[in-house]
């Protein structure tokens, strides 16, 4: 069911990039050498096209295909992967260990910095 699913995607993706590009730009009409842009000089609405009806019905299969691609591919499984955990201490084996007294101790604070020496005072000058 997927595949067919998946050739039709495919067959709406290509023909919807070549309608978009066969298609002329609004403003290469004849009200664009006026200042206004190509549909005010018919209306504001303009008539539809075969080619605009065509870019609109290979829009809505291109989101119907990718919905049911996505409902069908998804088969209740989730995306992320679950990392399977080991019981028996392996993870405690692989944590670094510190020979005593170099690495950090829990429970104690670091030492604070000592303040800086006070500078002596300067002879008056004369």
């Amino acid at each position: 069911m997927s595949t067919l699913i998946l050739i039709i995607h495919i067959i709406t993706c290509v023909f919807l990039v070549f309608i978009v590009l066969i298609q002329s730009g609004k403003g290469a009409e004849l009200g664009a050498a006026f200042g206004g842009s190509g549909q005010t000089l018919f209306g504001a609405r303009g008539a539809a096209t075969v080619l605009g009806k065509m870019t609109t019905g290979a829009a809505i299969l291109f989101m119907l295909t990718s919905l049911s691609l996505a409902i069908v591919t998804n088969k209740g499984t989730s995306v992320v992967k679950t990392i399977p955990v080991k019981s028996d201490g392996a993870a405690q084996k692989s944590a670094p260990q510190f020979p005593v007294g170099s690495g950090p101790v829990q429970g104690t604070q670091p030492a604070a910095p000592a303040a800086p020496a006070a500078p002596a005072p300067a002879a008056p000058a004369k």
